[in-house]
């Protein structure tokens, strides 16, 4: 009997230290362990395994009883070539920006669902995002195009009536806009597959999303890849 005891002893011992580890019930929810979450109490996460990864996952968090919870979550897609520091990325190579950004406004072809409270931009047929390094509408929202933002460097939104039926602008290469740096870079409904930079989702969770999202709470995305240099744990 005595050795029975010591052997169950030893199980539940073992149990509760595997419980303990990485993935266990005792590890921190993913906002408490980055870096910084932008002071506000909702947040976006946007995870990937590693920056060679195209899909990953997205959570949207938000502070209840001065915790991180879970709100939501979904598969994700990123860059057809990964992921890139944002600091660093080049334009045109097809890479999700890994870094902490606001969320400046929503935008859609589609009407703002009931109840969405965040800023939203309805997409007309002159509405266009500029690309062009050259024009000074660089990585802005134009309607109609201006002669100098070329209509071959620039998103004709309309266009993309899947991915662009409902998306929020994420900040990266925003406020102060880096030429060569990249621009027009959203989260978005899935196309059909990788994004050109972008984070997607489906469109069940980017309504969801939309929905959830409340600007007085101040809510940022945070992308990057489970380890190395740029593990979303560092922004």
């Amino acid at each position: 009997m005595r050795r029975s005891l010591v052997t169950a002893a030893a199980l539940i011992a073992l149990a509760g230290s595997l419980g303990a580890g990485p993935g266990g019930a005792d590890r921190p929810p993913l906002p408490d362990r980055l870096a910084d979450t932008g002071g506000g109490s909702q947040l976006i996460t946007a995870e990937a395994p590693d920056t060679g990864s195209t899909t990953g996952t997205v959570t949207w968090w938000e502070r209840r009883g001065g915790r991180w919870a879970q709100a939501g979550s979904a598969p994700a897609r990123f860059g057809a070539n990964g992921l890139a520091e944002g600091a660093t990325r080049e334009q045109g190579t097809s890479t999700t920006p890994t870094g902490l950004y606001d969320l400046p406004y929503a935008f859609g072809i589609e009407d703002a669902q009931a109840g969405t409270t965040y800023p939203y931009r309805k997409v007309k047929d002159d509405s266009w995002w500029c690309q062009d390094n050259d024009s000074r509408a660089y990585n802005r929202w134009v309607e109609p195009r201006p002669a100098h933002c070329r209509a071959a460097e620039a998103e004709h939104l309309v266009s993309y009536g899947t991915q662009y039926a409902r998306a929020l602008v994420i900040g990266f290469n925003y406020d102060r806009p880096v030429r060569g740096r990249g621009a027009g870079i959203f989260l978005h409904v899935n196309g059909r597959g990788a994004t050109a930079g972008c984070v997607s989702v489906p469109a069940d969770a980017m309504a969801e999303i939309l929905a959830w999202a409340d600007p007085a709470r101040e809510p940022h995305i945070a992308v990057g890849t489970s380890s190395g240099p740029t593990a979303i744990t560092r922004y």
